[in-house]
């Protein structure tokens, strides 16, 4: 797994690629948290970082399939991926491999924001006016958000030898699955079972983290998801391990 790791982040970054979709994030987020007047920190009346933790699951949202597009469907279409079946390498040790070096990608990305804390930490009147704990929160549950999308994009490059198709089908079911199921959840029609439906979605997850609140509950949650999508993954490359 350590091979395919290192492999992966080597040529993301060995490329302009991988600079520039991490480049794009931190633009936009800075545009979002420091520009548009309809989010900036400067233009509201207290120091908060909301606009940076409402927007960035919707850009994570794209990011991710593209980064995890390339993954397993260009290992299909060049015919590499049966190369490795014959090295001693287990499925899920080549699918973790993938997912591992899309998610550490998209810390790396998220990093420097970290810069917008203490910008705003100095900003406020009196000094440190800000709610750390909810800040806290909010990375943990966008450090978990980006390892769920990265698995879900993973899962997505198995099922196809097209990254463009990779790509849609991963955004697709990342938006379904922070978007969609809230969206149904608030159907008025389903107002009695809204908080059941509602705690299959990611959004519902992470605005918990996002208070402040550490739960045991939206933390398996997460892990849940990425380990139910890596199955996924794992079996759609072993089908193809037994089709040769």
């Amino acid at each position: 797994m350590w091979q395919i790791f290192k492999r992966e982040i080597n040529s993301f970054f060995s490329a302009i690629l991988g600079y520039l979709v991490v480049a794009i994030f931190l633009i936009m987020m800075g545009l979002f948290v420091w520009v548009f007047p309809q989010t900036s920190v400067l233009e509201g009346s207290y120091a908060s970082l909301d606009a940076l933790f409402n927007v960035a699951p919707y850009i994570f949202m794209f990011l991710l399939p593209a980064i995890t597009m390339r993954g397993l469907a260009e290992e299909k279409k060049t015919g590499t991926l049966e190369l490795l079946f014959t090295r001693p390498l287990t499925d899920f040790q080549i699918v973790s491999g993938k997912f591992f070096a899309a998610w550490v990608t998209a810390i790396l990305a998220l990093i420097p924001t970290v810069i917008y804390y203490f910008s705003i930490y100095n900003l406020g009147a009196p000094k440190g006016n800000i709610d750390t704990a909810a800040v806290v929160g909010s990375y943990i549950g966008l450090i978990l958000l980006s390892g769920g999308f990265a698995a879900i994009g993973t899962f997505a490059s198995s099922v196809t030898s097209s990254q463009i198709v990779s790509f849609i089908i991963a955004v697709a079911l990342c938006f379904v699955c922070y978007d969609g199921i809230s969206s149904v959840a608030a159907i008025p029609a389903l107002s009695d079972q809204a908080y059941s439906i509602g705690l299959w979605g990611v959004d519902f997850h992470y605005r918990s983290l996002s208070r402040g609140l550490i739960d045991s509950r939206d933390i398996l949650y997460f892990c849940s998801l990425i380990i139910i999508a890596l199955s996924l993954a794992k079996l759609s490359i072993g089908s193809r391990r037994w089709e040769q």
